[in-house]
């Protein structure tokens, strides 16, 4: 794991691109501690930057940038090959092999490019990267990113030209930056809790979508810059998509599991591969363990896989209804692991709430981002490597709404729609508190407001798409706290549902999240969560073969009597007793809510102020609305409010 940026200089711009990289890698020193490196091609104003973790072959032989064997390119990488060693053969047995320097994972994929191209060297691939390509021959840049998005790329124009990094800061600290923040993106933000791809904070710079390659000549430099290259490839401009995942759920769907034993099998047979390929290293490997069906799964299979015990970390929070380290410490027990717990105070937890914006780099609002990057930082005191379970919710039916909504649609698309608006939108006008006086204890306030939402919402939507993304908008049916917005992100989300519209309706919703929610909000949060304290995160779950079997298992096989993700329940019985997991879904999240009522609440007011609201350009009305009911009670807006704080937060720290 690593940090990697880079630079096509306009022409007249600084000579020193050295000085200029370097200044770029250093901001993002964080990523690669363990070592560092630069190359430039002065004759086409092009230069990479890398930053190195250690993490597969610790020797110098894997330094970065480095040259292919024929010297026609020159590559900077951040991630991991799993399956580096069998490429190796193959490269060794069709007699294309280099005469190898090391046995870094960086080396193995360079050959690999030079023998078959870039993207099928990427296709053969197993692993989480993203990569700059130099082609000196063609005098072309390339840039990829893996299947999913677990590992971030940025790319843009900026004073000193086309710049490339795995973060923001990186681009930032390139010489004249004053790239203004994009409106667009910010009624995004306060809408999702995220910025998707492939928009980011500022104009003209934007994240490559995953799956994807982008080709660039040197005249990049020249082009107007507004619109992202995904949507428009002018002259020169190659862009393909290298991973069609809605592919994969297509051919899933068309060729599923009959037999839930078969289905189990394989299954297991592909998850324990996955696991095994993601325990080796050169340095100390742990996983992640909440105590849920995800993390247990995986850690099983890691104990099962390992020749001594497994080192799992867990963190707890004392507040009712957000500890679940007790549920962790008992499968870690069972299963025998090397198991380290850590108890955050509130107080400890709540003064690093304003380090946030620097952490995550652009504004971003997820409630699981501190409890993240805690236990990220409890862990790289013992480990350099930890797996976790995330995406198992995404790809096999894990959060609620993969449930619920197709259910509530199904029963209220039978209705004419004028019946659904009048029916649906008199129980959604009782008053929240009626909804609330119904539940009790825990986070049931939470979910009672979430139920009055989705029936307002139903009665209103004109199809399932729109129920989806209306619901996930937390300012749906409201004033706007924004000026500006942008509808991309409904369009792709339609287009979506309309490729697999002649699948089930659980398996469109779990299709959108796992191309949306996952890389724009879980998959962030883990990265830069884990990078911020020099830890390299991995995700089993993500293994293309795992993907693909998951596609093939129907819906019958995801939801049961126990909920959703049933057939990863069913795994795990084999590993774990069933009376240790089966309790109701918590996520892991912080007790923001409680916070903003409490010791966070002058800090938020602050930030919350009329006049610093609209400063930022915000409409101040709403949000001052929703913080009085916060804090009063009368309704919990702890999402929503926390993506303005977030936004507010951001902004402050960039002044």
């Amino acid at each position: 794991m690593c940090g990697i940026a880079g630079l096509i200089a306009r022409d007249g711009a600084d000579a020193d691109l050295v000085t200029t990289i370097r200044v770029a890698t250093d901001a993002i020193a964080h990523r690669g501690p363990d070592d560092h490196g630069t190359w430039i091609d002065k004759g086409a104003r092009v230069a990479l930057g890398h930053r190195r973790l250690s993490i597969i072959d610790l020797s110098s032989a894997g330094h970065q940038p480095m040259q292919s064997a024929d010297a026609r390119y020159v590559l900077v990488f951040n991630g991991e090959i799993y399956n580096h060693a069998d490429l190796r053969r193959e490269l060794e047995s069709a007699g294309t092999a280099p005469v190898w320097r090391g046995h870094s994972d960086t080396e193995t994929l360079l050959a690999a490019i030079a023998a078959w191209g870039l993207g099928d060297a990427l296709r053969r691939a197993t692993g989480m990267f993203a990569l700059a390509l130099w082609d000196k021959a063609e005098r072309r840049l390339w840039l990829a990113r893996d299947r999913f998005g677990e590992k971030p790329l940025y790319y843009g124009w900026c004073a000193a030209g086309f710049a490339f990094a795995s973060e923001l800061k990186a681009i930032r600290a390139l010489p004249g930056f004053d790239n203004s923040v994009a409106g667009d993106a910010v009624g995004l933000l306060l809408s999702y809790g995220s910025i998707p791809a492939p928009l980011s904070i500022h104009r003209g710079i934007f994240k490559l979508l995953p799956g994807t390659l982008l080709g660039v000549p040197t005249a990049i430099t020249d082009l107007r810059w507004g619109e992202p290259l995904s949507t428009f490839q002018p002259g020169g401009v190659v862009f393909e998509r290298w991973y069609d995942y809605p592919a994969v759920v297509l051919d899933g769907a068309a060729h599923p599991f009959t037999d839930q034993h078969d289905a189990i099998g394989e299954l297991e047979h592909a998850l324990q591969a996955a696991v095994a390929r993601q325990l080796v290293a050169d340095v100390p490997v742990g996983t992640f363990l909440s105590g849920g069906v995800d993390s247990s799964l995986i850690t099983a299979l890691a104990a099962r896989a390992a020749s001594k015990p497994v080192r799992t970390f867990s963190i707890g929070f004392g507040e009712t209804g957000y500890d679940e380290a007790p549920f962790a410490r008992a499968v870690a027990t069972h299963l025998g692991t090397d198991h380290h717990e850590l108890y955050v105070t509130p107080g400890q937890a709540q003064q690093l709430v304003p380090a946030l914006p620097a952490l995550y780099d652009e504004p971003f609002a997820d409630d699981s981002a501190l409890p993240t990057y805690l236990v990220s930082r409890f862990a790289r005191g013992s480990v350099t490597v930890a797996l976790s379970g995330d995406a198992g919710d995404e790809l096999f039916g894990g959060y609620n709404r993969h449930r619920a909504f197709p259910k509530v649609w199904r029963n209220a698309s039978r209705l004419p729609a004028p019946l659904r608006r009048l029916g649906l939108g008199g129980a959604a006008a009782l008053p929240p508190a009626l909804w609330r006086a119904l539940a009790r204890g825990g986070r049931a306030p939470q979910v009672a407001d979430k139920l009055h939402r989705l029936l307002s919402i139903t009665g209103e939507a004109g199809d399932f798409a729109g129920l989806t993304s209306g619901f996930l908008d937390l300012w749906h049916g409201e004033p706007a706290p924004a000026t500006a917005y942008s509808t991309a992100y409904q369009t792709e989300r339609r287009d979506l549902f309309a490729r697999l519209a002649a699948l089930p309706l659980e398996t469109q919703i779990m299709a959108a999240d796992a191309m949306g929610y996952l890389p724009d909000t879980i998959l962030t949060k883990v990265d830069r969560a884990a990078m911020a304290v020099g830890l390299e995160g991995r995700i089993p779950f993500l293994d293309p073969q795992v993907a693909a079997i998951a596609a093939r298992v129907p819906v019958a096989m995801k939801f049961g009597p126990r909920g959703g993700k049933q057939i990863l329940r069913e795994l795990l019985d084999r590993h774990v007793p069933r009376a240790l997991i089966d309790r109701p879904k918590a996520g892991f999240t912080a007790p923001i809510g409680q916070w903003l009522r409490g010791p966070l609440r002058d800090w938020a007011e602050d930030l919350l102020a009329t006049s610093a609201l609209t400063a930022a350009g915000l409409n101040p009305t709403p949000i001052r609305r929703r913080w009085s009911e916060h804090v009063t009670g009368v309704r919990d807006h702890a999402e929503s409010l926390w993506a303005v704080l977030m936004l507010q937060a951001w902004l402050a720290a960039q002044r």
